[in-house]
This record gives structure tokens, C-alpha cells and sequence, in this order.
């Protein structure tokens, strides 16, 4: 895993990579970025083989403003 910036982060997604927000249901709900799944960081290892293809590349977000 690494850090990107926004420039790569849209090159990436203009490629077809799959935008992943971490954060808990509720704030995902709050701070969603359009096209984006929401999978909690807690349960990504349970649900990203389901809910994701293994053959695209993956972006993963969260914001936090503590």
C-alpha cells in the first residue's frame, strides 16, 4: 500500500480502478464520493473479496478531521 496524490488517484480511476471509502456505514453515508463503495476498514478483509474485483486496481479513502 501506498500514498498517491489526487492527480494519480484520478488517472487511476479513469483506468477503471475501483474507489474504496473506509470509513464506518454511517460517516460513509456523510462523506461519500460519488461512484465510491463503502466498505468499513474493520470488515475489508471479510467483505472485499465479495464486493470487489480482484483484477482492477483498488483506491482506498477516508477523512478524518481529528
Amino acid at each position: 500500500m501506498r500514498e498517491i496524490d489526487r492527480h494519480e488517484v484520478q488517472r487511476l480511476l479513469e483506468a477503471g480502478a475501483q474507489l474504496v471509502n473506509v470509513l464506518p456505514a454511517e460517516e460513509f453515508e456523510e462523506e461519500r464520493i460519488a461512484g465510491s463503495i463503502g466498505i468499513p476498514l474493520r470488515r475489508i478483509d471479510a467483505e472485499a473479496r465479495d464486493r470487489l474485483d480482484p483484477a482492477k486496481p483498488v483506491v482506498t479513502y477516508c477523512w478524518d478531521s481529528a
